[in-house]
């Protein structure tokens, strides 16, 4: 068996980021957010999803795109441990693996027939870059893919994760009503690294074409900025 596989993308996601920063840390956190799958146009086939409108969720596979490198880490620090410890990176969903290949559990809305580049996959939930490759697609099935007693190890979030967010009227005006409640949320689960704790840094991120500026201090963020890029 060779040692080397080409893979080929499928299809590239749509989404509100066009940076990893402020990305939620995995998929299914934030349930509003929405993007959509396109397939590459020779895989742009109705028949190629037949059935999958039939599963509430989907698995992605999909590529690290921006963390390809030739070397990789036995170990990875990662950002839920304050980014001062190791861990395996076996143990780990950190990009840096010898093969970048990330696992993204999403809520599939609808698949649509109708849209310009049919078929495309409507989904919520994705943590995921704009633009990134997707090199493949599989349905969730919830008899086997389920484990509820299953342990989540040194991964489980508190619910100190969650900051309070300020976000003045006259600010919140220049985001899209329909990206409010959305953004309101990213903020909340603290885009910044873990090992970020700077009380007068000025973080920011890009999410629907806008550049949203904050602060942190304790357990409040409060945004200062919001322009567009």
């Amino acid at each position: 068996m060779a040692d080397t596989i080409e893979f080929r993308a499928v299809a590239h996601i749509h989404s509100d980021f066009q940076e990893k920063f402020g990305i939620p840390r995995q998929s299914g956190m934030i349930d509003e957010l929405k993007s959509t799958v396109v397939f590459a146009p020779e895989y742009r086939d109705p028949a190629a999803v037949r059935g999958l409108e039939g599963f509430s969720h989907i698995w992605l596979l999909w590529l690290f795109s921006e963390n390809v490198r030739a070397d990789w880490s036995p170990t990875v620090r990662p950002p839920m441990l304050g980014g001062n410890t190791r861990m395996g990176v076996f143990a780990t969903r950190a990009p840096f693996r010898p093969n970048p290949i990330g696992l993204s559990c999403v809520r599939l809305a609808c698949v649509d027939f109708a849209a310009k580049d049919a078929p495309v996959l409507h989904i919520a939930g994705a943590d995921l870059m704009d633009g990134t490759p997707i090199l493949d697609v599989k349905p969730y099935l919830p008899y086997a893919d389920a484990y509820p007693n299953a342990r989540g190890g040194f991964s489980v979030p508190s619910a100190a994760d969650r900051l309070q967010v300020v976000f003045p009227d006259a600010l919140l005006q220049n985001v899209p009503p329909e990206k409010r409640a959305v953004l309101l949320r990213v903020l909340a689960l603290d885009p910044r690294p873990a090992y970020q704790s700077d009380p007068a840094r000025v973080y920011g991120f890009c999410f629907a074409g806008l550049e949203i500026q904050f602060t942190v201090q304790n357990d409040v963020l409060t945004v200062c900025s919001v322009r567009a890029r």
